[in-house]
């Protein structure tokens, strides 16, 4: 019982931080140097290394989701219109793809990806184990 608090715990925790990045993300996205879209290079690199790290830390695909889908509601729930009126990220003008639009699904993206990725585990222990044998 003990053992399932603390994974629901885990998950909790994740999702709050892929929420924040995914927060941080949305806001930042739409920043570009000249042509560059450094704002959402370092937002996609941020969240694709906090699932992937906290994928290849906790060794669990359930924890990489949470933090997953903490960043995408986070994304969905920031990209709209706020109640003051105001919009984060603009729709693009006809015809053009905007940073905006890429971020929206770049996350899902990168999340099946992370989450979808095959675990080496058991033929990490299965060398390790011959190895010792």
């Amino acid at each position: 019982m003990n053992q399932t608090w603390t994974r629901f715990a885990g998950w909790l925790v994740a999702a709050i931080a892929g929420a924040v990045y995914g927060v941080a993300g949305t806001i930042t996205q739409a920043y570009s140097w000249g042509v560059l879209p450094v704002g959402l290079i370092v937002a996609v690199a941020g969240v694709t290394a906090l699932v992937a790290g906290l994928r290849l830390l906790t060794d669990d695909r359930w924890t990489a989701l949470a933090c997953g889908l903490g960043a995408l509601v986070a994304t969905v729930v920031f990209s709209g219109r706020g109640p003051g009126g105001s919009v984060v990220v603009p729709a693009p003008p006809d015809g053009q793809l905007s940073t905006g639009l890429i971020w929206t699904f770049a996350v899902p993206v990168m999340v099946a990806v992370v989450v979808g990725w095959p675990s080496f585990a058991g033929a990490r222990r299965a060398a390790a184990s011959d190895r010792t044998n």
